[in-house]
Order: C-alpha cells, then structure tokens, then sequence
C-alpha cells in the first residue's frame, strides 16, 4: 500500500538529510574531476593579483584522463545469450534510451564518485532508463546491496522524487511566503509497477566491504571512486605548476636593479623595465646597475613529471597517456604498457556487467521477456592489441581448437552486435544456396544413370 501523505514528508526530510551529508564530499569530487580544485593553500590572502592569475592558470588537471581512460574502455556492444542473440524487447529498449552513448555518462560517474545510478520504469511503448548521478540520487542499503530500500532523487527547480518498492512519490520544498526554512509538500504518487523492488540500478566502481562503515582522512576526503585517491598528488602537481609558473613569470629571465635611483611615475618604471640598454641624463656616477642570474627551471619539470608518474602508478594508467610520450612503440610494446590498465578495466567490466544485467533483468519484466540464465554482457574490445595479430589468434583458435568460425566472430575487434548478426545472416543464406546447389547437381547425376 502507497504512503501516506504525512508519511512521504517525513521519509523526504530524512532522506534529504542523507543527501547532504554526501554531497559536500561529491561536490568536492566534482571539483578535482573537472579541474576546478582550490587554489594551492600556500598562497596567502594578500598575494599580488597576478600571482593569483597565475594559480588558477597552475592547474593540470590529472583526474579527468584518468576517469576518461577508464569510460573509453568500458563500451557494452550487446546482450547475448546462449545463441549469440539478445532478447528481441530488450534490444530495442536499449537502441530505444540511445544507451550505445548514454551508458558512457553511467560509467564516467561510476569511476568518478565511486557509484552511479540507473532508473528503470514502465514507458509507453518500451520501459525508460535514466542514468543519475550519486549528486542527484541517494540510494538506502539494507541487508541485501541487489535493490536500495528508498531512493531519493533530486529533479531540480525544488522538485524531488522518492522511490519505495510500490511507488513514486513526487514532493517539493519550494519554500512558502511567510515560512522560512524547507516546506516538504507532497504532490503526486505514482505505481511504478516494479517486482516488489525499488527499480534503480547500482552501478560500482569497485566493491568494498567496509564502504558502509569508511573512514576519511583529516581533510575529509572519501575513499571511493578513482578521483579520491588522487586528490593529494594533484594538489602537488598543481602546486609544482604554480612554481615553475612564477619562476617562469618573475626570474625565469634575467632580473635587472638600480641602486640610486627611482623612476619618477609608472611610465619611467614601464620603460625602464622594457628596455634591453637603461641610459640615464645624470649623476651615473652615483647610481649602481646590476643583474641577478637567471632561475633554472628544469627542477619544476622533473618534479611535476615525478609526480604525474605518481598518479599514473596508483590509478593504473598507462605513463604515455598522461606524459604524451610515446615514441618508437611497437603493438607488443605498447601491449605490454597497457597490461595494468587492462587487468583494470576487466576487474570494472565485470561490476559494471552485473549492474547491465539487472537492468535488463527489469527491462524483462516490464516487457515479458524471458532473459536466459546464461545471457550476459559483451564489452568492447579497446585492448592496444594489433589488429592483425587478433585475427590470427581467432583464426588459430578454428584451425588447432576446432572451435566454429561463427562463435568467434563477436571478438573481432570493432565487431558490433548488428555486424556479427549480419555476417550470420549472410552465412545461413550461402548455406542455403549451397545445398541448394548440391541438391540440383545430384538430381542431374540421377538423371545421366
């Protein structure tokens, strides 16, 4: 049985305080992901305005390649079963919802913030699927981690929805004339038809036993998701920027001084500090001109490498990919250097897979579907590999292994789900026009006897 109205205001405001003891640590994510993190700490408050240009010109931002390599690799193709076919409703709710481009928001914010969401309900011809960001969703664990026990999404424009295991309650907290402070007001209920779950989908990044009960260090800083790790090495590659960045700006050439004199207005000191030949009209002999030596900079550069190797041992990215230096590489090499990267991305396949999965285990039930035991995902294959070299390894599989041809034809890489179904297509119609063929030549050698 739905809510009460009372009942929906209460679980609305306790739902929403859980919303915002996590969003400080979300939005705090969000910042280092798309590289707008504080400014270094080292800059005091009276610091002159262009050494503050030149703090929010030092950041390099590091997280987005990191997460952005990760969302590359991770592209579902298909949902097969036991024959190499997907569920025909199943199928074109995914080409429906344009999931082949929108599964890439899903997974961005899986590695981002450590978990994402997916809404799953009934549409007018085929059921709809949203992905949702944990900065616009809070989802309620009990017991069981498969489906949340409430789910509470922010729409915007005051508008929120939650989510039981029977309904949708849609509430607002537009505040009200005369009334500080949020006014919970609920205005709709709707069944959402769901088998007894609250049908939004997790999607992890990794699983963690003890993220229900976590830790953060002293600067609160959460622990989930593949931006936290590297919040403190960013913030030394930033600072080392802004380093190299005024030594560039204040020493990198050479400083000149003059002892015994002071330009008279701003245009005498513009003009002095252009000039490569300072000539004065009187009284040289009482002045003293000299030069200070000039700041090397090849310290800042080895350090901030340093540090960008740093990062790119702890998130297990390929150097090249966050240095730029890839030089004489063959396809074994590079292979080789994407090894870590690719154990990696198969640990994430795999977590993300399930969470497909059940999505598509509520797409069934809204359509009727009968999803078979064994379906599961097919990724895409991104490895560095050459694509010669697959292929012969396919085809060694067929010859030494004896396995069929037509089983083998979704590990091509860059083979989509349409492209293997058309290869099949086409080869059930060569075997056709075959025994066609075999047919007629035996009817006409009946015919000579």
């Amino acid at each position: 049985m739905p809510l009460s109205s009372d009942r929906v205001v209460e679980q609305a405001r306790i739902l929403h305080g859980f919303h915002l003891s996590e969003r400080d640590q979300l939005d705090k994510v969000r910042r280092y992901w798309k590289g707008r993190q504080a400014l270094p700490a080292v800059i005091p408050s009276s610091a002159p305005q262009e050494v503050k240009n030149l703090a929010r010109l030092s950041r390099v931002n590091v997280c987005e390649i990191v997460v952005d390599t990760l969302a590359q690799s991770t592209f579902v193709e298909g949902y097969r079963g036991k024959d190499g076919e997907a569920p025909e409703l199943i199928r074109r709710t995914w080409e429906a919802n344009r999931m082949a481009a929108r599964q890439s928001g899903i997974h961005r914010a899986a590695f981002a913030y450590g978990a994402s969401y997916a809404t799953v309900l009934p549409g007018d011809s085929l059921p709809v699927i949203k992905g949702a960001s944990p900065r616009s969703m809070t989802c309620v664990y009990g017991e069981s981690d498969d489906w949340p026990m409430w789910a509470f999404e922010r729409l915007g424009r005051g508008l929120w929805r939650i989510f039981d295991e029977e309904a949708i309650y849609y509430v607002t907290d537009r505040p009200k004339p005369g009334e500080p402070g949020r006014n919970w007001e609920h205005l709709d209920t709707q069944i959402h038809g769901a088998p007894g779950v609250v049908p939004v989908v997790r999607f992890l990044d990794q699983v963690d036993l003890d993220a229900d009960d976590d830790i953060e260090d002293a600067d609160g800083i959460p622990l989930l998701g593949q931006v936290s790790p590297l919040m403190k090495v960013q913030d030394q590659i930033d600072l080392t920027t802004f380093g190299l960045m005024v030594a560039q700006w204040y020493s990198a050439f050479r400083q000149r001084y003059a002892i015994g004199w002071v330009p008279e207005d701003e245009g005498q000191k513009m003009k002095a500090s252009a000039s490569q030949l300072w000539t004065f009209d009187e009284n040289p002999e009482e002045m003293q001109l000299g030069e200070f030596s000039q700041t090397q900079l090849d310290g800042y550069i080895k350090s901030r490498e340093a540090s960008i190797r740093h990062a790119a041992a702890l998130s297990q990215t390929p150097a090249h990919e966050l240095i730029g230096e890839l030089v004489n590489l063959s396809a074994e090499a590079l292979a080789a250097a994407e090894a870590g990267r690719d154990r990696k991305v198969d640990e994430r396949q795999t977590l993300l897979g399930e969470g497909h999965e059940q999505m598509n285990e509520l797409v069934a039930y809204y359509t009727g579907e009968t999803v078979p035991e064994e379906a599961a995902v097919q990724w895409r294959d991104t490895s560095a590999r050459a694509f010669a070299a697959t292929v012969d390894a396919l085809g060694k599989l067929t010859t030494m292994l004896g396995i069929p041809p037509q089983e083998l034809w979704e590990r091509v890489p860059g083979a989509t789900q349409q492209d293997v179904a058309r290869w099949k297509a086409a080869a059930q119609n060569g075997d056709s026009f075959r025994v066609l063929a075999d047919m007629l030549e035996r009817q006409s050698g009946d015919g000579d006897v």
